[in-house]
């Protein structure tokens, strides 16, 4: 996002973060991709996020104000009932996928204690049993390709097909494994170029590409602009 207040802490609910986020002037709002779906309490609407393959690009006014439940990837969709291929770089309105009246009620209870509300309705939907919606992600299959692990590999190591594997991604996390794991590396260089600071060889290196010209072109494909853009907008250059 743009540079601003932005605060964030782990959710009760697994794997989840609470958060925040405040524009302090005008310009671009960047959101990078993460394999994650959201729902975002937007202009007094309760908007999905679905999973994004590229930068989601925008612009905020002044002061306002964003919040949302960021769940883990995978566990979208067995929250909000849809597959998360039908929702790729897309904002949905929520009640677009669940019933008024719940949409309705659970809009009110955000209005009146924020994110915190929709934590609790994640808490109470991801509890139930599954009874034949979106199935659930490959279990395993994230921290293998947070590894290194190639598609193929993967596949063996989950006792699936390639073709099953790549179907069951499309549904969980939206698009196949390779795209994933492209993310998924894109988010390391991330952290390690924001948080720690690393040079770009280095985080090259640790973040398991070829070389820093590798990365650049990686994080120019995945979040449209060079990295030094993307720290400079968040006021981190």
């Amino acid at each position: 996002m743009m540079a601003g207040v932005y605060q964030e802490r782990p959710s009760r609910v697994p794997g989840a973060v609470l958060w925040s986020h405040t524009a302090a002037r005008a310009g671009p709002s960047r959101v990078l991709p993460d394999g994650c779906m959201d729902l975002l309490l937007l202009g007094g609407r309760l908007v999905v996020a679905g999973p994004d393959s590229t930068a989601d690009v925008g612009s905020a006014a002044p002061g306002s104000r964003v919040s949302g439940l960021r769940l883990a990837p995978g566990e979208g969709p067995g929250f909000f009932g849809v597959r998360a291929w039908e929702v790729r770089d897309l904002r949905v309105p929520l009640a677009d996928l669940w019933p008024e009246a719940a949409v309705r009620e659970l809009t009110e209870r955000a209005h009146e204690s924020g994110p915190r509300a929709l934590e609790e309705a994640a808490l109470g939907r991801l509890r139930g049993v599954r009874t034949g919606g979106p199935p659930e992600p490959p279990p395993g299959l994230v921290p293998l390709l947070e590894a290194g692990a190639g598609v193929a590999e993967a596949a063996r190591r989950l006792d699936l097909g390639e073709r099953r594997l790549h179907r069951r991604c499309l549904d969980a996390f939206g698009y196949g494994p390779k795209t994933l794991a492209r993310i998924l590396r894109f988010q390391r260089a991330w952290a390690l170029l924001h948080a720690r600071g690393l040079p770009g060889a280095e985080t090259a290196h640790r973040a398991g590409y070829a070389d820093q010209a590798h990365l650049a072109r990686e994080f120019r494909a995945l979040a449209g602009a060079p990295a030094g853009v993307v720290l400079a907008e968040r006021g981190l250059r």
